[in-house]
């Protein structure tokens, strides 16, 4: 939920990875399972805290990802309506999440950003805790995004130049190699892909959603306990529902 990346590869194929960074006192995340919410059958790893999820794909071909933050750092107030990662879930879980993203009602709920994919269009969301953003991007180009709420202006440019050295450095991206840009720590515990701060901050795990044809898999790295786990969903990519 604080480091995402897009990647367009040959053949209609994407990947989009996150990091999650949290304090060392919050409780691992469950392993990617199938969970069936509002009707639509989901995988996604769960936090026990919340029982939310910074990461979520749906059998209608969709793949939300969560940041902490919007723009710029703020200063949680507390007793918000519901945690963040729930959000996602309501958002992930219906056939038309970018149409249900316009229509949810963000009140008292803390600032973030979300990045969706829905039917070959890509979409960055922020929510600044008063207003709604919406940024549609180009499924051709490849991006990343750092949370606001960890990473300094400088430092989320910073990384944005070691993405781009990576590609530049990479005539063939698979998703292993994605996964191996996500996990080096760039010899900077405090900013780099993989965090381990004084503050007790850090990195838990690598998630990656591959987009191919009509399957979604979901791969998910424990850095922790080193451990990783695989679901897919078979899908309807292609689908001509209205926006």
């Amino acid at each position: 939920m604080c480091t995402v990346s897009f990647i367009a590869a040959d053949g209609n194929k994407y990947m989009i990875t996150s990091n999650r960074d949290e304090h060392i006192s919050r409780p691992l995340s469950f392993r990617p399972k199938e969970e069936v919410i509002n009707n639509c059958k989901l995988a996604f790893p769960k936090d026990p805290k919340a029982g939310g999820t910074w990461f979520a794909i749906n059998e209608h071909g969709a793949v939300g990802v969560l940041l902490n933050g919007a723009f710029h750092k703020h200063v949680p107030s507390g007793g918000y309506a519901k945690s963040r990662g729930q959000v996602l879930l309501e958002i992930v879980s219906t056939s038309l999440p970018m149409r249900r993203l316009k229509e949810i009602d963000l009140e008292n709920i803390e600032p973030f950003t979300i990045i969706l994919f829905q039917n070959y269009e890509l979409l960055e969301f922020r929510w600044d805790g008063t207003r709604k953003y919406f940024k549609d991007l180009s499924i051709a180009q490849n991006y990343i995004w750092s949370s606001a709420t960890l990473y300094n202006k400088e430092v989320r440019l910073h990384r944005e130049g070691l993405f781009s050295k990576f590609l530049k450095q990479n005539g063939t991206i698979d998703p292993g190699t994605i996964i191996d840009f996500h996990s080096n720590n760039n010899d900077d515990p405090e900013n780099g892909f993989v965090i381990n701060r004084t503050s007790g901050l850090k990195t838990f795990s690598v998630t990656q959603a591959i987009l191919e044809k009509d399957v979604i898999v979901l791969d998910h790295v424990d850095l922790i306990n080193q451990k990783k786990h695989s679901i897919s969903l078979h899908c309807n990519r292609f689908s001509n529902q209205l926006l």
